[in-house]
């Protein structure tokens, strides 16, 4: 019996396009991949790996498996990207970024230019600005990380490192902004560096410029910057453990909303801003389309999780159960009621706020300056956004600052019991 692998056509139509496949026997494409959208120049595809996904695109200089064997499921790929061994679904990576052996990058993860994870290393909605570095044996789930200007100078997460995202109550309403997408854009922000041995206990918030210590677990936010962080131990002892009980629930929602806000500018920045640049490179649509798919799906998968704590907040409060440590359990059971009544209209508030940007006199003030300093557009992205002359990098941070204040003060209006954003 001849043994034939799986997309033979698919795999000589590839090869005949110039992709390089060492062993293309070792090789397993799914029948529904696009072979339109694998670039036929200096892409190579190691053995043992495997293709698979409608939209997956691969584009010129990228290289898959080179380290061991590598799935790429529904995954956009751009430019010289480097996805070096594991598995890979439903992610974008941007030109020159790259992945070690033993990754696994889950769903909704944007690596932009030159961001790169060594070996073993976990993401899950994660959103990396150009240049992050992250070393091995971390997981970084469900939080942003930008700073930095360039690979000499760039924000790193040091190796046994993790993002803790998932609470005691079973609640993953804890997404992290390790700086902000209003300054992280403009790529002129200083790094950050989270020693290694260490973690982050989300959802918490950190300024650019700040060093967290080696061995230190950051449970407050630091919106300060400049600052050596060292991590403060908790005391031991046993104490009683009260399920639900949701003591700082504004803080949480404020997080969320925070979080949520900046996936909004972001995504107004790759509509306004970087969909020109995409336009000019081979499957460049393809990947800008990939942006705003993982943006989406960033977007929904916050609103689930502040769903699911929203009602489970709820349904403690009704039934009377842990509010035992409660000063004023008449105004706590409202706050609930209120966050979950209201809670389904916060993805109708974050499209309000991006039709209204569309007018915004910032916006304009910003683009206008932007593309008479990018010229016939002859550079790339990470050059034009760096010669920016400062005072067109602080319109850019006024617009998409605003974009941020719009979402969350329309979100705190639509909770007033809360009280949020007014600490």
């Amino acid at each position: 019996m001849e043994l034939r692998p799986q997309g033979q056509e698919k795999i000589l139509q590839i090869l005949n396009k110039g992709v390089h496949i060492p062993n293309p026997m070792t090789l397993d494409i799914g029948s529904e991949v696009d072979v339109d959208r694998i670039s036929g120049e200096d892409v190579t595809i190691y053995p043992g790996c495997r293709i698979y996904g409608s939209g997956t695109t691969i584009c010129k200089g990228a290289r898959i498996g080179y380290e061991g064997p590598a799935t790429v499921e529904s995954c956009w790929i751009g430019p010289r990207v480097e996805l070096r061994g594991g598995y890979f679904i439903k992610s974008v990576f941007l030109e020159g970024s790259s992945m070690g052996l033993g990754a696994q990058v889950r769903e909704a993860c944007i690596l932009e230019e030159e961001a790169s994870g060594a070996h073993c290393v976990g993401l899950k909605h994660t959103i990396l600005f150009p240049f992050v570095t992250l070393g091995s044996l971390i997981n970084f789930c469900d939080c942003f990380m930008a700073g930095g200007t360039s690979r000499k100078n760039h924000s790193e997460v040091g190796s046994s490192y993790i993002h803790f995202n998932f609470t005691p109550d079973g609640d993953k309403t804890t997404p992290s902004l390790v700086g902000d997408v209003a300054r992280g854009v403009m790529l002129n922000q200083p790094a950050i560096f989270l020693g290694g041995q260490g973690g982050l206990v989300g959802p918490l918030r950190l300024g650019y410029g700040n060093v967290v210590a080696a061995g230190s677990i950051l449970r407050k936010d630091c919106t300060e910057e400049s600052r050596l962080i060292v991590g403060k131990t908790h005391p031991g002892g046993v104490r009683t453990f009260v399920p639900e009980s949701y003591q700082n629930l504004a803080h949480i929602v404020e997080k969320n909303i925070r979080y949520l806000a900046n996936l909004v500018a972001l995504e107004e920045w790759y509509r306004s801003v970087r969909k020109r640049f995409f336009d000019r490179q081979e499957l460049g649509r393809y990947i800008y389309e990939g942006l705003v798919e993982v943006l989406s799906m960033a977007r929904v998968e916050r609103l689930k999780r502040l769903t699911a704590m929203a009602e489970k907040a709820h349904r403690a409060a009704t039934a009377g159960e842990n509010l035992f440590l409660v000063t004023d359990r008449e105004q706590t059971v409202k706050v609930r009621r209120e966050l979950h009544e209201r809670v389904g209209d916060f993805e109708s508030l974050l499209s309000v706020a991006r039709t209204e940007d569309l007018s915004s006199p910032y916006r304009e003030d910003f683009l206008s300056d932007f593309f008479d300093e990018a010229g016939n557009g002859s550079s790339s992205y990470i050059e034009a956004v760096q010669r920016l002359p400062k005072e067109t990098s602080a319109k850019g941070v006024r617009w998409l600052d605003h974009v941020v204040t719009s979402v969350c003060g329309k979100v705190s209006a639509a909770v007033p019991s809360l009280r949020l954003f007014r600490r």
